[in-house]
Parts: C-alpha cells; structure tokens; sequence
C-alpha cells in the first residue's frame, strides 16, 4: 500500500507511522529527512538541492519530486510507503502520480488526522521531558508522581522545546492548513480521503486507521 499521512504539527503522525511501519512493512518517507539524506549522499537531485539551498533559495517542486523518486526507486519501499510532508501542493499531488505511475503504483489513502486547534494547542504547549533520560510529562495529563523529580530516573531537571509556545504551534497549524488545502479537493474526488479522531487514544486511533487499510 502507498499512503499519504496528513495532520498538523502534534498531532501524532510520527507515532502512527511506525506502527504502520511495524505492522505491514511500509516505509516512512518523510521530505525533510529525504532531502538532507539526497545531499548529503550527493545524489544527481541531491546535488541540485544543494546548490539551491546554499544559494539561499527554495527548493522546487521539480527537485522535491525528484527526490521522491529516487527514494522510490530503492528495494525497501516495495512494501509500500507513507508519505509524510509531501505533497503540500496541487503540483507536487500531480507529480507524485505521474511518479507513482511510472513504477507501476497507486496511491491507496490518503488519512487525516483530525484534530481540535484549542486541545492540540494544550497537547503540545504543555509537554516537557526529563533532562537526563527523556521520559515525557505533561503539565495536565502526565505529571511525575512526586512533584519535580522524574518517575524513571529520579532526575529533577526538566526541559521544554523553544517552539512548544502557543504563538508558534499555532502558526504552524495555519501553515499546514494553507499547505492541505490545495491537495484534499484533488484526493477527495477520487474517493481517496479518510478521516480519523487525531484526539482519540494513540490505541484508538492506530484501531481506527488499521481499520482504513485492511478494508481494502
């Protein structure tokens, strides 16, 4: 199967993707990693993204696309990919199946997690983790057992991402909105698109996308 995972910033588009992963053997195709991947392998797409990025530019459809199909092109993605950042526009939705064509494959789904802005927003803005081991909290969710010292190590020093601020989630979610909306309308006429409660348990939700795939 080929799959595209769709879902702001939080989420939990990470955490369902490995246990796609896990359960039929897809791979992850995530744009961000493939692209500093492709240049730093030096790959002929690679190379153009280099120079395009040195220079200071943005990096094209076309150099983007091209990426994808190399990554393609390698013997692990034959049991299927969840594409995961791309395609962010009607172009790249048109590349990607010219390029799905060209190797003999259909795209299946395309899944939405679907979430509440407000909830999200509390989600992310109130985590934190343990500075010596990493365990996650939660300022209302998941607290330590015993205020300021980790449930795992005994640690008591906590750090917070710089950008899980409200300010910057929130912006983040309205780029992912301007990014998705070009696309859906495409996936949707085709009878593509199918979205799942992204609020839900991590459990429910991995049920509930599971229940998506093995329907076809």
């Amino acid at each position: 199967m080929n799959i595209i995972l769709l879902g702001p910033p939080g989420a939990g588009k990470g955490t369902q993707a490995a246990r796609l992963m896990t359960r039929y053997g897809m791979v992850q195709l995530s744009t961000g990693d493939m692209l500093r991947a492709a240049v730093k392998a030096g790959t002929p797409t690679g190379l153009k993204a280099k120079s395009v990025m040195e220079s200071g530019g943005l990096v094209s459809d076309d150099i983007v696309s091209g990426i994808i199909g190399e990554r393609l092109d390698e013997a692990d993605t034959v049991g299927g990919v969840i594409f995961d950042g791309y395609p962010r526009t009607a172009a790249q939705a048109q590349q990607l199946d010219t390029l799905l064509q060209d190797r003999g494959r259909t795209l299946d789904h395309v899944i939405e997690l679907e979430v509440d802005e407000d909830a999200l927003v509390a989600r992310i803005v109130g985590r934190y983790t343990c500075g010596n081991c990493g365990a996650g909290y939660h300022d209302e969710f998941h607290k330590p057992q015993v205020a300021g010292v980790c449930d795992t190590c005994g640690g008591t020093e906590f750090k917070r991402r710089p950008d899980d601020n409200e300010e910057t989630v929130r912006t983040r979610m309205e780029e992912y909105r301007g990014k998705t909306a070009p696309i859906l309308p495409i996936y949707e006429a085709r009878g593509l698109v199918s979205r799942v409660d992204g609020m839900a348990d991590i459990d429910q939700v991995t049920a509930a996308i599971v229940t998506i795939l093995d329907a076809k």
